[in-house]
């Protein structure tokens, strides 16, 4: 029986990538998801308890979630959920694991740039993903991993003054 969840909460760890059998590329990271309810009382929100997740991320969702996600992010997982009980002869315990089928940033609590990846299919893998204080096609990153757009100048606004991310006189359609 596989167990499909959605967790959202934030990256506790920076993310590592590894490779295992057969070349194979893994991204994992810890997961904190709290619960909190409001306390009509108090007039404040109060946390009730955090679960812990180990999210695994493979091939091509590994690549990008590698070159995409930072420690204190604010995510959404998707993925098939494994409990596996331990036992190192002193403690005992379950650890859950979530092999993720999909990760991205919480839009609640921010904003994101999405760049595509070349060749449009995840499991060839992301090839060479830059991470923090590099250059990609959408501009730099800073410090703490956010995107600094590249010059906009030149694109043709779509009303609302949201710009429709279109070159002026470009024949593409703008979605």
């Amino acid at each position: 029986m596989t167990e499909i969840i959605t967790v959202t909460g934030n990256i506790a760890t920076e993310p590592e990538q590894r490779t295992i059998a057969e070349g194979v590329r893994v991204t994992s990271f810890r997961l904190a998801s709290s619960h909190r309810r409001f306390d009509r009382g108090s007039g404040k929100w109060v946390e009730q308890y955090t679960n812990w997740f180990t999210v695994s991320a493979f091939r091509g969702l590994g690549e990008h979630a590698y070159a995409s996600l930072h420690q204190g992010d604010r995510v959404v997982v998707t993925g098939r959920l494994r409990l596996r009980d331990w036992d190192t002869g002193t403690k005992r315990g379950t650890t859950a694991e979530i092999d993720a089928d999909s990760v991205g940033h919480d839009l609640l609590w921010g904003t994101t740039s999405y760049q595509r990846a070349d060749g449009g299919e995840s499991d060839r893998g992301a090839g060479d993903q830059t991470r923090t204080g590099e250059q990609t096609a959408a501009g730099a990153t800073d410090a703490s991993g956010w995107t600094i757009p590249a010059a906009t100048a030149d694109l043709v606004g779509a009303g609302a003054d949201r710009g429709s991310g279109v070159p002026a006189g470009s024949d593409e359609t703008p979605f």
